[in-house]
């Protein structure tokens, strides 16, 4: 198993720093939005992934990987309006731990940068490690662009 971290373009959230944090720091928020549709759309774009009984309460999610198994996803640690910690548990072949962090530009917009430490064998690294890279980019262009309320 080998540590690799991959990090985010900077993204341009149109909202404050609070609401993007406070968003994004409850799992609840974010499972309206995945249950609305964004699961379907990747099991569309990389059908060998099919993601199903997903479950979230304010602090995690849990969720099943078809092929792979169950995943959880903790909020393990939130630093006010600068970031968010999340660390994986469950059943997947791969760890991981992963940063939203969050900047003021002023009172209407924030920048955002994420990153993942994943842990995973050199096999998994070869079939997965670009699409990891490409992944983060997409999440963190996706996350920019959710209707903060």
């Amino acid at each position: 198993m080998s540590l690799n971290k991959y990090t985010s373009d900077i993204k341009l959230v149109n909202h404050n720093q609070q609401l993007v944090f406070n968003y994004l720091s409850n799992f609840e928020n974010l499972s309206s939005y995945l249950n609305a549709g964004l699961i379907e759309k990747i099991t569309e774009k990389v059908p060998q992934i099919k993601i199903t009984d997903f479950q979230s309460d304010q602090d995690s999610c849990k969720f099943n990987v078809t092929g792979l198994g169950v995943a959880e996803i903790k909020i393990v640690k939130r630093e006010p309006l600068k970031s968010i910690k999340v660390e994986s548990s469950g059943g997947l072949p791969l760890s991981f731990t992963f940063w939203i962090q969050l900047i003021p530009v002023d009172q209407f917009q924030t920048k955002m940068r994420l990153t993942l430490h994943a842990e995973m064998s050199m096999m998994i690294k070869m079939m997965a490690g670009s699409k990891l890279e490409e992944g983060i980019n997409k999440l963190a262009d996706t996350l920019s662009k959710l209707p903060y309320q």
